[in-house]
């Protein structure tokens, strides 16, 4: 079994595009994290769930676990306010970490092995032509689970 062969399409956004949308299709789809692509169609970045909140914790929550404890759901800010006239770069964190790529021969122990080293919910498959590269979907961590479980 290869990757291609798991590979499922994955909703996608650009990273141009509006940061309240993105957030309504992460909703709506419950995704376990946001998969952007650059114009090409190449993975830019695969940000976790728990990473898209960063926008709406306040700084000083994050630094010290004093201040966490005092911190109140009315000192959080609202999403939709803190979004609009993002872009989905612009909502991104600040040091945005390289998406997990595999290509479409990549062995499904491989895939696992490597979500279980680096930590992503996802894993983009992507394919080349010699000149270009384009994302065919996505591996998430239940699908290679499944696929573990009904193995014969």
């Amino acid at each position: 079994m290869r990757a291609h062969d798991l590979a499922e399409p994955y909703p996608a956004v650009s990273a141009d595009d509006d940061a309240v949308t993105a957030a309504r299709l992460f909703v709506e789809r419950r995704l376990p994290a946001l998969l952007v692509l650059d114009a090409d169609q190449r993975p830019y970045a695969i940000v976790p769930g728990s990473q898209l909140l960063r926008v709406v914790v306040p700084d000083y929550a994050l630094e010290d676990s004093a201040p966490t404890l005092a911190l109140h759901d009315t000192d959080l800010e609202r999403l939709g306010e803190k979004l609009e006239g993002l872009t989905v770069a612009q909502w991104l964190p600040r040091h945005r970490t390289l998406p997990t790529v595999v290509g479409p021969d990549t062995g499904v122990a491989q895939v696992a092995a490597l979500m279980v080293r680096t930590h992503p919910p996802l894993v983009a498959v992507v394919e080349s032509d010699g000149q270009a590269t384009r994302t065919v979907g996505a591996i998430t961590a239940a699908r290679l689970m499944e696929q573990f479980l009904t193995q014969e």
